[in-house]
């Protein structure tokens, strides 16, 4: 007779960017996120511009925040 023991297994779910809640596919996580597929920000939250730098990764990059900078993509503000 051979016993097995299980252990509860919780599954972790990335399924979502980590700044603004929006659903991020597997492989734009795989492709941009961090070592263990996590998005930081996302093409929702963020600019490609700092997306390919890193930003998705956690990494922080010399692009300005579209969140925190004015005007679009963390340009001048239009006058």
């Amino acid at each position: 007779m051979v016993s097995v023991t299980t252990v509860p297994w919780s599954p972790v779910d990335h399924s979502t960017c980590e700044h603004c809640e929006a659903h991020v596919t597997d492989q734009f996580r795989r492709v941009f996120g961090d070592d263990q597929d996590q998005a930081h920000r996302c093409s929702e939250c963020d600019t490609y511009a700092r997306l390919s730098r890193g930003s998705a990764a956690g990494v922080d990059v010399p692009v300005p925040d579209p969140e925190t900078s004015p005007g679009r993509h963390g340009g001048e503000a239009d006058a």
